[in-house]
């Protein structure tokens, strides 16, 4: 049995948690629902929701644990908070880019970024970003990152070539 994971994620919804887990599920292998939950009398007069509609649904995306809950409108999503993808090919970037990105918002899309239309933040991230910008050698990272800064959707290529110079 794996060990439980100590940390996850809630994401709030207003009432869209299962159409939006539903979308998640499309997206990712390895994944599923575990468990969903439905509001009832009790409390009503706090939450507001029907009596039987669903409240939270425990899930996991590629084995990642998280919850999503619908809340209603107080919260919303904003890029303080976003999951990143980490991929290792351009097939990866261009797959999860698309698909999350389906709907979303085009204006928030920026050097890897992007808003799904649930408003929830994403980064999809080539892994090896990091070792790019990581250079000890500042002009080779300094042109990869004026490179990502021209980008929407990362190419790996492009950076590669920035890098190399």
């Amino acid at each position: 049995m794996p060990p439980i994971q100590r940390i996850t994620p809630c994401l709030w919804f207003d009432d869209q948690a299962e159409q939006a887990v539903e979308f998640y599920l499309s997206i990712f292998a390895n994944s599923r629902i575990i468990s969903l939950s439905r509001y009832g009398e009790a409390g009503q007069e706090i939450h507001g929701r029907p009596p039987g509609s669903v409240m939270t649904v425990a899930f996991e995306l590629d084995g990642q644990a998280f919850t999503a809950l619908n809340g209603g409108p107080l919260f919303t999503f904003n890029e303080a908070i976003s999951l990143q993808v980490s991929c290792q090919d351009q097939a990866q970037v261009d797959h999860y880019w698309d698909q999350l990105s389906a709907g979303g918002d085009p204006a928030a899309q920026q050097c890897g970024w992007l808003k799904d239309r649930y408003g929830v933040s994403w980064q999809i991230v080539p892994s090896v970003l990091a070792q790019l910008l990581g250079d000890p050698d500042t002009a080779k990272s300094q042109r990869v990152m004026t490179a990502l800064l021209q980008m929407k959707k990362l190419d790996i290529a492009e950076l590669q070539k920035a890098y190399a110079g």
